[in-house]
Parts: C-alpha cells; structure tokens; sequence
C-alpha cells in the first residue's frame, strides 16, 4: 500500500513541479523543479505518516544539510570547470569526495545523536 501511495503522490507532485518548472523562465529552471523538491515532499509526507514528527523532522533537516553539501560540490566543479582545463568526468567524480566530506562533516557536527 505504502508503494501505490509514494506512486501517486510522487507522480502528482512530479507532475505539478514540471508544470511550474515549465511555466517559468528560463526553460532551465524545469529540470531544477522537475525531480527533487517533488521527491523530497512525498518522502518527507510518507515519514510523517509512518514514523511520526520527530523522524520526519531529522529527515528534514538531513535532506537541508545535504543540499548545502551538494552546493558545495557544484560551486567547486563550476569554479573549476569555469577557470581550468579540467577534464569533467575526472573533475565529477573528484568532487563527490567533496560532497561527501562536507555532508558527513556537516552530519558529525550538527545532527549525530
């Protein structure tokens, strides 16, 4: 039951960001709406149904601290990209160890129990 709830209510917010992500400009913006904050809100919905506030609230706070990780990571590979001659695969996959030692510093420090 829980696998056709996730199934529609990803679909229809899937759906409702691709729309909104289509009616803005630039056309750019429709990958940016069309896939994460849709997941994430069906995730974040599911949680609090199943596991209550407080898990859906950590969840909440991990998917935050995550995203900030994630910035970092593609600030760093577009700085790099932009101002050197780095090849972008070696580049990529050099950077997720960026992304994830800020993630699980970020982890150590601010939401470990």
């Amino acid at each position: 039951m829980q696998i056709l709830i996730r199934f529609l209510v990803g679909g229809a917010v899937v759906s409702f960001f691709a729309v909104l992500g289509d009616l803005l400009k630039p056309k750019s913006f429709a990958g940016l709406f069309g896939a994460a904050p849709s997941v994430a809100l069906a995730t974040l919905g599911l949680t609090m149904a199943t596991e209550g506030m407080a898990y859906a609230g950590l969840e909440g706070r991990s998917m935050i601290l995550g995203a900030v990780a994630f910035l970092v990571y593609a600030w760093m590979v577009s700085r790099i990209m932009m101002h050197g001659r780095a090849r972008a695969k070696w580049l990529t996959l050099a950077g997720l160890a960026v992304w994830f030692a800020v993630a699980f510093g970020i982890w150590a420090v601010g939401l470990r129990a």
